[in-house]
């Protein structure tokens, strides 16, 4: 993205301004928080505005247990701040260095079968439209907006607040356990009751699974955590290998097989403060891709992709493919929306910066996501096929409410002044 103008705002009048002006010179406009997603979905070549200066809490409500913040604050700082208030967000994903609009406009998730994507957690909203105008939402007031808006692609306006639903400050016990693909698919339902916040990652080209129980503790914090194992071996070492099987793919499998015996065999045990559990190390440069398709299909859709790649010697997979859960809910454009869900998580690391093939592998996952009724999450959409992009006719079938989101979306912004690239492949 190489913007003709960029801004960083400190208020809502000098927001305003920008809209004017881009109104004015008949340009276009995008929002950026984190610059996270691994998508087009924020770049632009016109006005981009970066709400990293726009950034306070505005009220902590310890009564209702509730944080209003301006859009542009980290879920980094946000964490630490409301930690000294004795609350905390219920769920977070694995990277807090994003902003608070931006997190919930992609839908961002993590795990646990009684909770839902990051954006259930906003109870409201204020945002600002192509016209300037100011408009608040939640369940009680513009009630349908408030379901567009909480997860809104960047193409509504302009987030200003998010209230967020807290909890009081708590810690989690993280428990890390060796099984295998078969065990926990066939026991699924029992590993999903016995922890909150439960995920497992897959090790492709084998059966090996490392099972992730994430729950609510008193005790005191502690870590079984090694630098020299998590770092110099789990990064330096895994780097250099994946390195070294761009001109070998066959290694793949064994790197695969061999990580897991050397860093995941082994039962391990943290306690920290929630966030800090929630949080980790997504290592280095990497293309994924994360759908999410009905709780029920978990199995079905694992097993076929295994046996694709068992059935092509020629198509690799790194490690490995994280696998999480999700309640329904009521957002228009949610990949959650009235259904509970399992997101299928796969990765092709960089090692270096150099792109490993992956076409065959992500048209295959695409194949038995698409087949399995699964939805894109939005901030890791490349395209599909890796080269398509997203198409409307396809969100069409994927998500029963994107009609309604597309009214909203033409009645708050006619002129399409929030699109981009990206999104109009989306809308049209």
């Amino acid at each position: 993205s190489s913007p003709e103008l960029y801004f960083q705002p400190t208020s809502v009048e000098e927001i305003r301004e920008i809209l004017d002006m881009a109104r004015q010179r008949n340009k276009r406009v995008k929002v950026v928080g984190g610059a996270h997603s691994p998508s087009d979905i924020a770049c632009t070549d016109d006005f981009m505005i970066q709400m990293g200066k726009m950034n306070r809490i505005l009220k902590v409500d310890k009564e209702k247990q509730q944080v209003t913040v301006e859009g542009g604050i980290f879920l980094s700082d946000l964490n630490v701040e409301l930690s000294k208030h004795g609350l905390a967000l219920a769920n977070l994903g694995a990277v807090s260095e994003v902003a608070a609009a931006g997190v919930i406009g992609t839908g961002t998730h993590n795990t646990g079968i009684r909770h839902g994507i990051l954006p259930t957690q906003v109870v409201a909203l204020t945002l600002l439209t192509a016209s300037g105008e100011m408009l608040e939402c939640s369940e009680s007031l513009n009630a349908d907006l408030f379901q567009a808006v909480r997860l809104h692609l960047g193409c509504l306006g302009v987030v200003i607040t998010v209230t967020f639903q807290c909890v009081p400050l708590f810690h989690l016990h993280e428990v890390t356990f060796p099984s295998t693909l078969t065990e926990v698919l066939d026991h699924l339902g029992d590993h999903l009751k016995r922890s909150e916040y439960f995920r497992f990652l897959w090790f492709p080209h084998s059966e090996n699974v490392s099972v992730i129980y994430q729950d609510p503790t008193s005790k005191p914090p502690s870590s079984s955590a090694s630098w020299f194992w998590d770092y110099a071996v789990g990064y330096y070492l895994l780097e250099f290998l994946l390195w070294i099987s761009t001109f070998v793919p066959s290694l793949v499998c064994w790197i695969n097989r061999f990580f897991f015996w050397l860093l995941f065999r082994s039962r391990v045990e943290n306690i920290n403060v929630s966030y800090k559990i929630f949080n980790y190390e997504c290592r280095f440069k990497q293309h994924v891709q994360d759908w999410a398709i009905p709780i029920e299909k978990t199995k079905e859709a694992l097993l076929e992709l295994k046996a694709a790649l068992e059935n092509n010697p020629k198509m690799v997979a790194h490690y490995p493919v994280e696998v999480r859960f999700a309640r329904g809910d009521e957002i228009w454009l949610s990949p959650c929306f009235h259904r509970d869900s399992c997101y299928v998580n796969i990765i092709m690391y960089r090692p270096y910066g150099k792109n490993v093939p992956r076409l065959n592998y992500w048209l295959t996952y695409e194949g038995i996501m698409k087949k399995h009724g699964g939805r894109p999450h939005w901030a890791k959409v490349p395209g599909r096929g890796a080269a398509e992009g997203p198409r409307k006719d396809l969100e069409e079938t994927m998500y029963p409410a994107f009609p309604k989101f597309c009214t909203v979306r033409e009645k708050l912004d006619p002129t399409g002044m929030f699109l981009n690239a990206y999104l109009e492949k989306v809308f049209y």
